[in-house]
């Protein structure tokens, strides 16, 4: 088996189908051992699914001459600033559908800027709960028999005092939790699962300057994740409940979340 490191262009190059096959155990193992990494390559998964579903139809027609004349350099890109994000995106996968162009296009509607923080925050969010929620025996770092540890522990991790909510009222019993990596920084996740199994997942983090709340989904029918960032701090509820439902298992979470900051 070759051994060697791997970095963000061995993901690129995965997701293309140029990475070596005999590359490929010790590409796996290597995401396995690197969850800031692999939890990357899902979002990636999941924004270029949801990239080509979105213009399924766009790319079965031909690339019009005058954007195959840009994409080779062959003519000057002008885009007025008044052109909608939804040509941009129409136009990028244009590109896609000449064939010559590997990578990652990151969010339709975000072409050529960078992630605003509450999409960054929502999409580890979200990456993070598809990684960790399907895990029957490695899910959680310290369980929830533990809660005392697992509160103290994150609060220290993170930077900031948080407490567990209780989500027993929704139907939600907690099961631990786990340190991650979040950017730069860190985050606490917390999952939690109910009687029928459904799983949904708190993330936290201590570092943000923005301001704002929201909805937010990578994929059609993938989990979604209601998020706010406020005061240093973001939070994002994740799960694939109806979302009136995770709407109010959030507001439940984020309200004790907020008291336990203050306490």
């Amino acid at each position: 088996m070759t051994r060697r490191d791997f970095s963000e262009r061995d993901i690129h190059m995965a997701l293309d189908g140029e990475l070596p096959i005999d590359e490929r155990v010790a590409y796996d193992a290597w995401l396995d051992a690197n969850p800031e990494m692999k939890a990357r390559s899902a979002r990636y998964v999941a924004d270029r699914a949801a990239l080509r579903a979105t213009f399924a139809g766009v790319l079965d027609e031909p690339v019009p001459a005058r954007l195959q004349k840009i994409v080779f350099g062959e003519a000057p890109v002008k885009v007025a600033v008044t052109r909608s994000r939804w040509w941009l995106a129409a136009a990028a996968a244009a590109v896609l559908a000449i064939g010559g162009v590997g990578g990652y296009v990151a969010g339709i509607d975000r072409l050529g800027l960078e992630d605003p923080a509450e999409d960054q925050l929502a999409e580890q969010a979200i990456a993070a709960h598809v990684i960790y929620a399907a895990e029957k025996r490695h899910a959680v770092e310290v369980p929830a028999s533990d809660k005392d540890h697992l509160q103290t522990w994150l609060s220290n991790r993170v930077g900031l005092k948080l407490v567990a909510p209780d989500l027993a009222a929704q139907g939600f019993q907690l099961v631990g939790g786990r340190l991650l990596p979040a950017g730069a920084s860190k985050a606490a996740m917390l999952l939690y699962e109910n009687d029928k199994g459904e799983r949904i997942s708190l993330f936290v983090t201590a570092e943000s300057a923005e301001k704002a709340k929201g909805t937010y989904g990578s994929e059609e029918n993938g989990p979604e994740a209601v998020y706010w960032l406020d005061k240093g701090y973001g939070c994002a509820v994740v799960g694939s409940l109806p979302r009136a439902q995770l709407t109010a298992v959030a507001k439940s979470a984020y309200s004790q979340l907020l008291a336990g900051l203050a306490s």
